[in-house]
């Protein structure tokens, strides 16, 4: 990567003195995304071999002139280094240059050949006319109307993205958020931010409070300001909704904020003041809300009372003929909880089934599609993940769509169709994954159900809790409202599965059971001391065992799923060895040193409702065009197109964390589980890992991170008010 040899100034010196470096950039070798930290070798005037320049900069490209100041310093691995600290690029003005800045991929429809064909036709001139004589592109072959406006609009927005994360950068934001930065705000972006930069923690996916804090003190604002002490605020009470918290008492709250800004508790009282009386905080009695948070669980409460407390619109249903009707249409006996649960979902208003792997939920939900369908009642069945949604429909053999999907989300308004005042059509809403269901999906599906439709919510309690605030399900159950069965069985089928088996006993507490070795099983432990050897078993599981051993495709049918995204078992690190190993080559496209290649397993990583694809959504990278430098992505058979200026929003998903992967099932899970994720080892997060597997789970690791998890019982309890309101309104 670099010289052994220091540069001829440096020899013998022994001091590191600032210098200047101009030269022309040859080659990037790494870029960070997030942090703009950049490696490239650069053909620097007085050096007759390429130097490795290092630093952290807004956009550097291939083929631009480079002017910096810094040291050359010995890296202990990669010898000398030009680690500049400050920098300014500037457009290529030889032919070659500008050949090689228009080959980098920075502008979207230019490639290498179409490069070269720019060059010989245009010269020295073609980036001025590329910027103000566009219409002569269309004099060059392979260019119609359609390319060279694509050339132009993105010679501009890549212009303008420059100026923004220059201006951003100097205020210490990374190039990827200036990205979604300028996506949001577009050329209004730096007007944007002088104005209020704490905007930037409230409307741009991926940025707190902190790095806006940072920007605000470096445009000047005062560390007592009023301003920054109602940001600070709101802040705090964001990041325990983060942590799935609907309140805070006001006192910690106030305490917290202190910690965080360092100013004084005077200024923050008279700004949480201010925010309750603009809205959008709410104080009830000691605690604060978000006025998002407040509503959303008064709203849950009033829902679930209203329904149950109003008739449905059709003759109560015999539950004495309806259950052996039921179990002769499905050919089966129904154990004395699923009786129990039949009779209660087809007697209430609302009620809820809960229960664990292997004890037939999914038989209760048929039975009931098939009893309601037998009264001509029209039932709506929903979930809020797609893949939840779609083994509902393959289960019930009637159409399931996700929440968003049934109540019409409209992302250019964030609003849904239905609602209070365009109610759903139907009888019966059955609701299954509920424990995923966090406080305000929860609001806003209740709201839209008719005061007479019956409400049936599915789910497994013992699961980790949604993603979002709220612990819905069990704030439901526990509330004593709302009646509820636990199914306790496990059916003969299931109970010859060790996936199941172990799935119940890690939930009593007790020790993992494994099959003799060489048994025909679908649950193996696989010991492995150290994430070195943990990386071995699982490149072997993954390349030779699991494909010949069972036949699964891993690249489609094998979910690798680890409690972290940091350290060398995270989902970061894993992802990397993991697309070297499965599938190294083929046609691709570079983000920021971030490469996705067709073939890929990806996951979509935040809610993007124009795309109608949501966060922990899993599909496959179908098609690259490097020359659009765009790329499709299957989603359970649909088709998603991606920029590269979007690709932030998917990461490799060949290993995804434990919590992505809830209301996901897939036919083979291989589970990490070492001690060097001692800070997650808890019961529900093992179980939640183990129930995700539907015909095979081999679960790596080390005994004693095993035994951690099972031992650790203690659920961090959420800050909910929803028991406690439900129980108000029903006295």
């Amino acid at each position: 990567m670099a010289s052994e040899k220091p540069p001829a100034a440096e020899q013998g010196s022994g001091r590191h003195e600032t210098e200047e470096l101009t030269g022309t950039v040859e080659h990037i070798i790494y870029r960070s995304e997030d942090t703009g930290y950049t490696v490239s070798r650069v053909r620097a005037r007085g050096h007759e071999e390429p130097v490795t320049v290092v630093c952290t900069a807004a956009a550097i490209w291939e083929g631009e002139s480079l002017q910096a100041r810094g040291k050359w310093v010995r890296h202990q691995r990669h010898g000398y280094q030009f680690q500049a600290d400050d920098i300014v690029c500037l457009e290529p003005v030889t032919p070659e240059g500008i050949e090689r800045y228009l080959s980098s991929g920075m502008i979207k429809g230019i490639r290498k050949e179409l490069a070269r064909r720019l060059v010989e036709k245009f010269g020295i001139d073609t980036l001025r006319i590329i910027e103000n004589e566009s219409r002569k592109l269309e004099q060059v072959e392979g260019i119609g109307a359609h390319r060279r406006d694509l050339i132009k609009h993105s010679w501009d927005e890549q212009k303008a993205v420059r100026d923004i994360m220059i201006f951003l950068q100097s205020h210490g934001i990374g190039i990827a958020q200036a990205a979604r930065i300028h996506r949001e705000y577009g050329s209004d972006a730096i007007a944007v931010v002088k104005e209020n930069p704490y905007r930037l923690a409230r409307d741009i996916w991926g940025i707190g409070f902190k790095i806006a804090d940072k920007v605000a003190m470096s445009l000047g604002i005062e560390l007592e300001s009023p301003v920054r002490a109602r940001a600070g605020v709101l802040y705090v009470l964001q990041t325990m909704a983060d942590d799935g918290h609907c309140f805070c008492p006001k006192e910690e709250l106030i305490q917290s904020a202190e910690t965080l800004l360092g100013i004084s508790i005077l200024v923050l009282e008279e700004a949480l003041e201010a925010e309750i009386a603009a809205a959008t905080l709410i104080a009830d009695g000691d605690d604060v809300y978000l006025a998002q948070m407040y509503f959303a669980e008064k709203s849950v409460a009033d829902s679930a009372c209203r329904l149950i407390s109003s008739e449905a619109k059709f003759k109560p249903i015999d539950v004495s003929k309806a259950v052996p009707w039921a179990e002769g249409r499905m050919e089966l006996a129904f154990a004395p909880a699923q009786v129990l649960a039949l009779e209660m979902a087809l007697s209430r208003k609302v009620s809820i089934i809960t229960g664990g792997p292997g004890v037939g939920k999914t038989t209760i939900v048929k039975a009931l599609v098939d009893v309601f369908g037998k009264r001509k009642l029209e039932v709506q069945l929903a979930a809020p993940t797609g893949r939840a949604a779609k083994r509902m429909e393959e289960s019930t053999g009637q159409g399931a769509k996700t929440i968003h999907r049934l109540l019409k989300y409209q992302p250019n308004t964030g609003l849904f169709d239905y609602g209070p005042d365009n109610l759903l059509e139907g009888d019966i809403f059955i609701i299954d994954e509920v424990s995923m269901m966090d406080l305000q999906l929860a609001a806003v599906m209740l709201r839209a159900i008719p005061d007479h439709g019956c409400l049936i919510l599915v789910g497994d309690v013992d699961q980790l809790p949604s993603v979002g605030p709220g612990n819905v399900l069990r704030d439901l159950i526990e509330s004593g409202v709302i009646p509820s069965v636990r199914l306790d069985q496990i059916f003969r089928q299931a109970e010859r599965s060790w996936i199941v088996h172990n799935a119940h006993r890690i939930n009593a507490g007790e020790a993992l059971e494994t099959p003799d070795a060489g048994a025909d099983a679908d649950f193996f432990f696989i010991p492995a001391d150290g994430p070195d050897q943990v990386i071995e078993r699982l490149m072997d599981l993954m390349i030779k065992r699991i494909p010949e051993r069972f036949g699964l495709d891993t690249m489609k049918e094998v979910q690798v799923l680890t409690p972290m995204r940091r350290n060398q078992l995270g989902t970061i690190n894993l992802n990397g060895v993991l697309q070297d190993a499965l599938n190294p080559v083929g046609p691709s496209i570079e983000r920021f040193g971030r490469r996705y290649r067709q073939g890929d397993r990806v996951i979509q990583i935040r809610n993007n409702y124009d795309k109608e694809v949501f966060n922990g959504d899993i599909g496959m990278v179908y098609r690259v065009d490097e020359q659009e430098q765009e790329l499709v992505v299957k989603f359970d058979g649909r088709s998603v197109s991606y920029a590269i200026t979007e690709c932030d929003e998917l990461d490799l998903a060949y290993a995804c964390t434990i919590h992505k992967s809830q209301g996901s099932e897939y036919p083979a899970v291989v589970l990490l589980m070492t001690t060097q994720h001692y800070k997650l080892l808890q019961r529900n997060l093992l179980y939640t890992g183990i129930t995700r597997g539907r015909k095979l789970v081999c679960l790596v690791g080390q005994p004693k991170a095993i035994y951690m998890a099972i031992g650790n019982n203690d659920i961090v309890m959420r800050r909910t008010g929803l028991r406690e309101r439900l129980r108000t309104l029903e006295e």
